[in-house]
């Protein structure tokens, strides 16, 4: 018994004694999972290598085409290779010239099946389909609302956040969209881009114009369901609506008048403010009224 516990003490301490060289290194888990992910790396590589052998020496971003490459490198070097000859706008790409000519000056390669209109995008194309279509894509998560454009979703929400991002840089008003701000704007600038090809007269505004084109055509688009009275403009059909309903939803303060136009509350008003901002140019009489005042001229015309 002695002699075998002598044996396995001497075989334990050669064994602690033994250069660390001579030891057999058992492969760890990590270690073979990294030799795993090696190979795959390098498998992947061959594989990126063989299908996208260009690369760019910059961002190291492959490509399997040189023209890909070429194009690629453009946004590093920023170079504008693109230029219009109508306008020398410059850019990158040449797809962004094709898009800048249609926008710009009047290319519009997309037309509608239905009704031939046409269009510089094709996205453009796309949203007037809905059109005949009836289409409505974008729905409003709180009113359940429908719309054709997601832009116009998004003006929509507006409502509903009562966000006003457009600012008016003269007064502060601010505005929930972009054109309404811009046709603010006219009223600071004095612009009038909307001409009357009649007449000459100028508007700041594009619906004004075409309401004031019914003066020129004769056009009534607005019918009265009751009575077979027509009108220039919506507003007016609404006024007219009143005598039918008898609503008279406007009031005064100071006693129990009520009217159905508010042009009439104002006129109104002046009996008890005695405000009279008609005046004759021939002599001085004031009136509160610009009926009054008409019947006034024809004495001087007598």
């Amino acid at each position: 018994m002695e002699k075998n516990l002598k044996r396995k003490m001497k075989r334990k301490n050669m064994m602690r004694n033994e250069p660390a060289s001579n030891k057999k290194k058992k492969p760890s888990i990590d270690a073979n999972f990294k030799t795993l992910t090696e190979k795959q790396n390098d498998k992947e590589c061959n594989v990126n290598y063989s299908k996208r052998p260009l690369q760019c020496e910059i961002c190291l971003k492959r490509f399997s085409q040189k023209g890909s490459l070429n194009k690629h490198m453009r946004i590093h070097s920023g170079k504008k290779t693109f230029e219009c000859i109508c306008c020398g706008y410059e850019c990158k790409q040449k797809s962004d010239l094709q898009k800048h000519i249609r926008n710009e000056h009047g290319e519009k390669p997309f037309s509608c099946d239905v009704c031939s209109q046409k269009f510089s995008q094709k996205s453009n194309l796309q949203q007037h389909m809905r059109i005949h279509s009836g289409e409505k894509p974008f729905h409003c998560d709180i009113c359940s609302q429908k719309f054709s454009v997601k832009s116009n979703l998004q003006q929509h929400m507006r409502i509903h956040s009562g966000e006003k991002p457009f600012h008016c840089n003269v007064c502060s008003q601010k505005f929930s969209q972009k054109s309404h701000l811009q046709q603010h704007m006219r009223i600071h600038s004095g612009e009038k881009p909307f001409h009357c090809n009649v007449c000459s007269q100028k508007f700041s505004q594009k619906p004004h114009l075409q309401q004031h084109m019914r003066i020129h055509s004769g056009e009534k688009p607005f019918h009265c369901e009751v009575c077979p009275q027509k009108f220039l403009q919506k507003s007016n059909l609404k006024k007219h609506m009143r005598t039918h309903s008898g609503e008279k939803p406007f009031h005064c303060d100071v006693c129990s008048y009520t009217c159905t136009q508010k042009s009439n509350l104002q006129q109104h008003m002046r009996t008890h403010s005695g405000e009279k901002p008609f005046q004759c140019d021939v002599c001085s009489y004031k009136c509160s009224m610009k009926s009054n005042l008409k019947k006034h001229r024809l004495i001087h015309k007598k």
